[in-house]
């Protein structure tokens, strides 16, 4: 079986992988990363936007390929009353249009990181700033950084995707 997912970013791809391979053991997936646009900013500052990125980047790597699922992440930020939260989320789509979202963990973003973001840096960036990493993005990332790798970005975004196929799988219980 053939996933699609919409970047490039190996933890993105492997989590990807590890999310069907859990859910689908007796197949074997081939999982391909395709470099999309997320039709949102550089970094989101809502669930709402983020979400709708996450969508698109699936959207756009199933119609970039011949698969049968494209999935999508987009991770934002969300301010909840006066505490800045970030948060990945996930968006599949299968071949007959079906679609599933779901998210990782919710962590705070303390004020020394998002004083770099409300001054125009993107959360990745601001992290490499502050812990010293180069490209955190593409490796442990924010939740990782944050949690010394006890929490660790590609099994967080694994659940992320496993939420979203949660629609896929039971779609005897999706609304609409």
């Amino acid at each position: 079986m053939f996933v699609a997912v919409g970047s490039g970013n190996p933890a993105k791809i492997e989590s990807a992988r590890l999310a069907f391979a859990e859910l689908w053991p007796q197949e074997t997936w081939d999982v391909v990363g395709y470099a999309v646009e997320s039709g949102v900013s550089a970094q989101p500052m809502s669930d709402t936007e983020s979400i709708r990125g996450a969508q698109l980047r699936a959207a756009r790597a199933l119609e970039a390929s011949n698969a049968e699922f494209g999935v999508g992440h987009e991770g934002g930020l969300q301010l909840i009353e006066d505490r800045w939260f970030n948060c990945g989320w996930a968006a599949v789509v299968d071949s007959s249009g079906a679609e599933g979202v779901g998210s990782s963990i919710r962590m705070e973003v303390p004020s020394a990181l998002m004083d770099l973001v409300l001054d125009g840096q993107e959360l990745g960036h601001a992290c490499d700033e502050f812990f010293g990493t180069s490209n955190s993005r593409l490796a442990e990332g924010f939740v990782g950084l944050m949690t010394a790798g006890t929490i660790q970005r590609t099994g967080a975004l694994r659940d992320a995707v496993i939420a979203a196929l949660a629609a896929l799988r039971r779609p005897e219980l999706s609304a609409g």
